[in-house]
């Protein structure tokens, strides 16, 4: 499906669509409650769940080094 004149891209539906996967799965958010977010308090959920993988896997690699 091509991006008309008006509309969104494939890859931005995409993209939206990983974020709610992200929420759901991770933080156990349901779809509604994740396609009811502003689109920038979406993304700061997003954000900050990445960072929480970050410093989990950064934990995880200290314990494994010990």
């Amino acid at each position: 499906m091509a991006q008309g004149f008006f509309g969104l891209s494939d890859q931005y539906i995409k993209q939206v669509y990983e974020q709610f996967f992200l929420l759901k799965f991770h933080g156990g958010w349901s779809f509604i409650e994740a396609y009811n977010l502003p689109v920038g308090l979406r993304t700061w959920f997003i954000e900050r769940l990445v960072k929480q993988f970050e410093d989990e896997k950064k934990q995880i690699d200290k314990a494994k080094r010990k």
